[in-house]
């Protein structure tokens, strides 16, 4: 079996990295001097996880990839899925499958739109990576979990998924395969959502948000807003979706901090439309309180 990661930063890095440290054939789409460094010197993975290593990883840009791929990991930001259709188009066979492992929920059938010949599932990741240095990727903690499955009316084989995931799970890293990708694909986007935005807002790394406090509350606030959304929405929560919130929050390393959050420090283009204020859109049009929210998007509407 073998993988192209489209985007190559802290998720598609992570990514690539532990299949690549598990011998698998992978290849990498990334840019810029980014690109130049995987290719001059390998990908440097730093992780807890794993520990410390330069990977020997076949890297392109999307016009100088030529190969087919059997499975593809999608991991560019949400604000990026226009640009990755031809790349999509090009490297698939009949039998590829598509993971797209964004941030903001929906993006499986959306980019399933923008490829139609092309078999696009859904998924989503628990994990802290991020790009720290030119070809260098850093992973903190001790979460590495992918969630991935297929719409009921894809009629994709269990026997194809699990096949995948028994691959990436002897790579080290952990797999759901979910039977309501629907669901899982929304809780991650509620978590990842009231974390972003929360650490945004207090500007503050993950360890303020795990104790009591004003920035826990905030954390809290956003959780159970978003909560409420799914639940207009048909969500069937398998816990309490803010005691779950807490509890993967609580286990992240203290320093941490979401892409979003760094991205808005560095004055680099983010995900707050997507993680911010879609979730306010959709909240309206369900007629959700979201006092949380707004007092979020005041400080970043001012900005």
């Amino acid at each position: 079996m073998n993988y192209l990661i489209i985007g190559t930063g802290g998720v598609g890095g992570c990514i690539a990295g532990f299949l690549s440290l598990a011998g698998r054939d992978v290849t990498c789409i990334a840019r810029g001097k980014h690109l130049e460094a995987i290719r001059r010197d390998g990908l440097h993975l730093k992780s807890d996880l794993k520990g410390e290593h330069y990977l020997p990883v076949k890297a392109y840009t999307t016009e100088d990839y030529v190969g087919k791929a059997d499975v593809i990991f999608v991991c560019v930001k949400g604000y990026s899925i226009g640009s990755i259709p031809e790349i999509i188009v090009k490297a698939a066979k009949p039998s590829t499958l598509v993971i797209p492992i964004l941030n903001v929920y929906g993006t499986g059938p959306r980019i399933g739109s923008l490829v139609p010949q092309v078999t696009v599932l859904d998924g989503c990741i628990y994990i802290v990576g991020f790009v720290s240095g030119e070809g260098e990727i850093s992973q903190m903690g001790s979460i590495f979990r992918l969630v991935f499955g297929a719409r009921p009316e894809q009629g994709v084989a269990r026997e194809r998924l699990e096949a995948i995931a028994e691959d990436l799970r002897a790579c080290g890293i952990k797999v759901d395969v979910s039977d309501d990708i629907n669901r899982d694909t929304f809780i991650k986007w509620s978590f990842i959502s009231a974390m972003a935005c929360t650490g945004a807002y207090h500007d503050v790394p993950m360890g303020e948000v795990q104790h009591e406090g004003e920035v826990r509350d905030t954390f809290v606030g956003l959780s159970r807003e978003s909560a409420e959304i799914g639940r207009k929405i048909g969500i069937t929560y398998p816990e309490d979706p803010i005691t779950y919130n807490l509890k993967v929050i609580d286990k992240l390393d203290p320093h941490s901090t979401a892409s979003m959050q760094k991205d808005i420090a560095r004055g680099h283009e983010s995900e707050i439309q997507g993680l911010l204020f879609d979730m306010i859109e959709l909240g309206e049009k369900l007629g959700v309180a979201l006092p949380t929210y707004y007092k979020v998007a005041q400080k970043f509407r001012n900005a």
